[in-house]
């Protein structure tokens, strides 16, 4: 197992480089510059030396007056010892500006994903012991007109019947705390805070129910049916232990997987929600880095994206070896 960890963990340096240096040379090749849309705003400066004198001056402060494989190298060994750099659009550190918005993303999300794992997994689980049943039948066409619902549509329908105007006003129109509650205690402003989740939250779980719940019944379908089930049963071992003990546990190795794709999921953020709601996650962040052509952002939150991406996939191996003994991760390398 360790041998098996410590080159994982070797092989994730060549594969890191390969996909931060792609993504810098897309960013870097991409159509237009930061700098350059900002003068063009200027109007008559935008043709004047002082301008020219700018641009140049930025360029160099970021390296984009070198070539690709050098500015790579240069944003590379600061990221090495954590120095993500500063902001093109506003001067502020990077690492401030994530870690602004990485708690707001990390709260919503976290929330987000227990509920639909708490609910979709129990509900799988019960509609492949009654498959074909009315129950099963009625949770499918449910699960899958929440699925064809499109998010953007959702959100505003909440904060037009959930959010004032000519129908209820029970939560907030948008953003993460009411006005003036800077020097209220903790919990006010805890409670405060959930209370802006809740329709974000509601936004982002009804339409992964049916994929995570109907996920789950066709793993649990496909080993019910093994013979090793039936043997079970036969043995006179009561249908919960059949169900949870035998069937379910040899049905993870799937939803391992899946969840290989929490990490990185955590950080993502949604840019729609966060857009709908004013929420200043991740998501808005990334959407607004890309517009802005703020290479430092954008390879700041992509390093870390990869990284988390990695470490998931490690971590399921792991985890496969954990479910089903038989699984040996020495051979694999």
């Amino acid at each position: 197992m360790t041998k098996y960890i410590v080159k994982r963990l070797l092989l994730l340096i060549p594969t890191f480089i390969g996909i931060t240096l792609v993504t810098y040379m897309i960013v870097r090749f991409t159509p237009g510059d930061y700098t350059s849309l900002r003068l063009d705003m200027q109007g008559a400066l935008k043709t004047s030396a002082a301008s020219k004198e700018i641009l140049e001056q930025e360029r160099k402060l970021y390296g984009l007056d070198r070539p690709v494989v050098v500015g790579y190298a240069i944003w590379l060994k600061k990221f090495v010892v954590l120095d993500m750099g500063t902001s093109r659009k506003d001067g502020r550190p990077v690492a401030d500006r994530i870690a602004d918005a990485l708690p707001i993303t990390l709260t919503l999300n976290i929330i987000t994903m227990l509920i639909v794992y708490i609910i979709s997994i129990p509900l799988g689980i019960i509609s492949s012991v009654k498959k074909d049943s009315l129950f099963d039948r009625a949770t499918s066409l449910a699960l899958f007109i929440l699925y064809s619902l499109p998010t953007f549509w959702i959100g505003l329908l909440l904060l037009m019947f959930l959010s004032g105007g000519e129908y209820l006003n029970l939560f907030p129109l948008g953003g993460i705390s009411t006005d003036g509650l800077e020097a209220a205690g903790f919990f006010t402003r805890a409670g405060d805070f959930m209370w802006h989740l809740v329709l974000p939250v509601v936004t982002l779980t009804y339409g992964s129910f049916a994929f995570l719940s109907r996920y789950t019944r066709a793993n649990m379908l496909e080993v019910i049916n093994q013979q090793y089930i039936t043997t079970a049963r036969a043995k006179g071992l009561s249908e919960r232990r059949v169900i949870f003990v035998h069937a379910f546990r040899n049905s993870l190795i799937p939803l391992i997987t899946l969840m290989a794709t929490l990490l990185p999921g955590l950080l993502g953020g949604s840019v729609i929600v966060e857009q709908i709601f004013t929420i200043p996650g991740m998501g808005l962040l990334a959407f607004e880095a890309i517009l802005a052509r703020d290479i430092p952002v954008i390879m700041a939150i992509a390093a870390i994206s990869a990284f988390l991406t990695m470490m998931g996939i490690l971590v399921a191996d792991l985890m496969y070896a954990v479910v089903d003994p038989r699984i040996r991760l020495e051979g694999r390398l």
